[in-house]
């Protein structure tokens, strides 16, 4: 299938007005307060509406006023990490949705996945060596229609013109959800020598606490391209294969082509499972999930723009036997 050309064109468009703005802001002042991430993960570049139908995240990494005293107690208490090493801290907001194949049933059948939203707000930090990224998060938030997720999808599907989605009275019940996540990513080989350009491979693994997500993840990424910037590939939304808020360029143009898998083993998903306590719409998942990712990432300067296409693997019973959706993003430094 062909990604959907119109929107990924909108969204150059708002990049290069964005990019804009910031380089001439950057021009006129290094003072920088930090670093603003958009994130949307959308399913209709492949022109389909199902499953991981769509998720949109914003995220803040502040650079000024120093790190607050609670991620340099966390970096103190964790064994593992090294509070000399450089810390970053952040926060993001978000918002995803899950539907079944055909939106146009009241009544999906009962075998397909849950209608679900989530909405949420996380806390985090990350400790860096410049060689290996430790990454800690706490998300709250809520699931069911208080999350908003409904008349999100509707209203867009108004603005475009696409068929209204018709199932969410089967959506899971409202329920508060927490996730405590952790992963590590590293940079184990690094050369120049393919084509005059630079190769990296950075292995990760992880995994995630909670009544949303509860899991164990490891995986690997390839990046290839000219004077590497200093990150670990662009942010992406949980579950995907994590990167990171904040990039340094080594010169005023940068690009790299990048590839990624990663494989997680699910102990739950709530999107699947369904509520915790209450009685709720499920199916049986797949106790192995995988993601292949490929894309494109540029730094000009102060901004990070980047496009990935990801096919995940079959995640519940009786579901198609993979998914495939694109994510953009977009870094400024303010």
């Amino acid at each position: 299938m062909r990604p959907n050309t119109q929107h990924i064109l909108k969204f150059c468009l708002i990049c290069s007005i964005l990019w804009q703005s910031c380089a001439h802001s950057a021009e006129d002042t290094d003072d920088h307060t930090g670093m603003l991430s958009m994130v949307l993960e959308n399913d209709m570049f492949y022109q389909s509406d199902s499953n991981y139908s769509s998720g949109i995240s914003v995220i803040w990494v502040p650079t000024e006023n120093g790190v607050p005293d609670w991620a340099v107690k966390i970096a103190d208490w964790v064994p593992w990490f090294d509070e000399t090493d450089e810390i970053h801290h952040g926060y993001a907001f978000g918002q995803t949705m899950y539907t079944s194949k055909d939106i146009t049933l009241e009544t999906p059948p009962l075998d397909d996945r849950p209608y679900a939203g989530f909405l949420y707000g996380s806390i985090g930090m990350a400790i860096s060596d410049g060689q290996q990224l430790d990454q800690l998060s706490l998300t709250l938030g809520v699931v069911g229609p208080m999350s908003g997720t409904e008349h999100s999808q509707k209203i867009i599907h108004q603005i475009v013109g696409s068929e209204d989605p018709m199932g969410w009275d089967t959506q899971i019940h409202n329920e508060a959800g927490i996730i405590l996540t952790y992963q590590r990513s590293w940079r184990e080989l690094k050369t120049s020598s393919f084509l005059d350009n630079e190769v990296e491979i950075t292995p990760h693994f992880g995994g995630a606490l909670g009544n949303i997500y509860t899991y164990l993840n490891t995986g690997v990424t390839l990046r290839y391209g000219e004077h590497l910037p200093l990150d670990f590939g662009p942010p992406r939304i949980q579950p995907s294969i994590q990167g990171s808020g904040f990039f340094a360029a080594r010169q005023p143009f940068n690009w790299y082509l990048f590839a990624g898998i990663e494989v997680r083993a699910v102990g739950r998903n709530i999107f699947l499972d369904g509520n915790t306590i209450r009685d709720s719409r499920h199916v049986e998942k797949e106790h192995w999930v995988g993601d292949f990712q490929w894309g494109a990432v540029l730094t000009f300067e102060t901004v990070r723009v980047s496009y990935t296409h990801v096919s995940r693997s079959k995640e519940f019973e009786g579901g198609a036997e993979s998914h495939q959706f694109g994510a953009l993003s977009l870094t400024m430094l303010f």
